[in-house]
């Protein structure tokens, strides 16, 4: 069974399709497996490796935030342990 979905290889955390508890092995669709260091509910995000503070959070390809605190792989990547970053999408585009 997938209990998660990496949408792209650049991403550093995946999408759980399923609650997963701590300790649990956590399959990707796309990359693999992990070992959950936490319980992560429905549809929330897992680190796929160690993630340290200040570091840049990818999914979909694209920056969603930055990292407030380490997280650690298997780790709950939620809005207690990232924050938004500002982007200057137009010069992105150019």
């Amino acid at each position: 069974m997938t209990n998660a979905i990496l949408l792209d290889k650049k991403d550093n955390v995946a999408t759980c399709t399923t609650a997963a508890t701590a300790g649990d092995a956590i399959k990707i669709l796309g990359g693999g497996e992990i070992i959950c260091r936490e319980d992560i509910p429905i549809w929330h995000k897992v680190a796929l490796k160690k993630i340290a503070k200040g570091d840049k959070i990818f999914k979909y390809g694209e920056i969603i935030g930055e990292a407030s605190s380490d997280i650690l792989a298997g780790g709950w990547v939620s809005h207690e342990n990232i924050f938004s970053v500002p982007r200057d999408y137009a010069s992105e585009m150019i």
